[in-house]
């Protein structure tokens, strides 16, 4: 039963993460100042519930230099993820950005061994493989736009990276503490990028539709969808949550397609390498299913 509750909050957060890009392009900043907002607002939301609930008010003041690095290389990591992110949605669009971040499954299939010390499972390499394949079909179609693609990949295997090491993390930390400290050193290492560009105290102030987009995309869409895929680890491993994250595309591609409209119109061979990534995701699903059922009735 816990499995099947994760699996449920999983595609839950996926929907989330889906509606996170078509924020993005609805925000009117760029994408470091969107960047910077989101995680200090993503911050102050989660040091609030940390002190509403006794159970994690007292993690703030347990001090290790070990974990505190941790927290420092997660929060880098996870802020040059959401740069590039938020500027290949910028320079392209929702759809081609969402479906180029498909490719983390592949970066997480050769992660995840090395870092979690277990075997290779062959079939992973091959559907990351696959994957890739979908993903170069999409880069034959005309009007895509190549810087986008390529900050996506980089958001991907960011975004991969960050997965793995998050699923070492989070078996000996709480989520929300992980959550917490990780944003938290992301917002302080935007802060000094802002400085040492000389552009901190000049920040644009975002409108009133912004600041209602930033609070959506900060408390539902970091706050809670960031703290809950951390506990959602204790339970699946970071492959089957980083290769069921390839849903994202097909929940972001139709909320942008509802809500930015004509701009969202791909051609016909977009949706095909769409599908290709969808097909192996189901398979995945499936090859999983049956391996641990054998594996119960050994």
């Amino acid at each position: 039963m816990p499995q099947l509750k994760s699996y449920t909050k999983l595609h839950l957060i996926i929907f989330i993460w889906g509606f996170t890009a078509v924020l993005g392009a609805l925000i009117h900043l760029n994408y470091l100042v969107l960047t910077w907002y989101r995680m200090g607002l993503a911050s102050v939301f989660l040091l609030f519930y940390i002190f509403l609930t006794s159970n994690e008010r007292r993690l703030l003041f347990r001090f290790d230099i070990k974990q505190q690095m941790r927290y420092v290389l997660g929060g880098i990591i996870i802020a040059l993820h959401w740069l590039a992110f938020f500027y290949a949605i910028k320079v392209s669009n929702v759809s081609i950005t969402l479906v180029t971040m498909s490719s983390g499954a592949f970066f997480t299939s050769l992660l995840e061994p090395a870092l979690f010390k277990r075997k290779v499972f062959y079939h992973e390499i091959w559907l990351g493989l696959l994957i890739l394949g979908g993903f170069f079909v999409l880069l034959r179609v005309e009007h895509v736009n190549f810087t986008g693609v390529y900050f996506a990949l980089i958001a991907a295997f960011l975004s991969g990276l960050f997965s793995v090491l998050n699923g070492l993390y989070i078996r000996q930390q709480s989520g929300i503490q992980l959550s917490f400290f990780q944003l938290f050193y992301g917002f302080l290492f935007l802060t000094a990028v802002l400085y040492f560009q000389g552009d901190l105290a000049s920040l644009p102030l975002p409108g009133f539709s912004d600041w209602v987009y930033l609070g959506i995309l900060a408390s539902i869409c970091t706050a809670y969808a960031f703290t809950e895929s951390l506990v959602i680890m204790k339970n699946i491993s970071p492959y089957t949550v980083m290769l069921s994250i390839n849903l994202e595309p097909v929940y972001g591609i139709i909320l942008a397609m509802l809500v930015l409209g004509e701009q969202e119109q791909m051609p016909p061979g977009f949706y095909l390498g769409s599908l290709i990534i969808l097909s192996i995701i189901i398979l995945n699903g499936l090859i999983k299913y049956y391996s641990q059922k054998k594996q119960i009735y050994q």
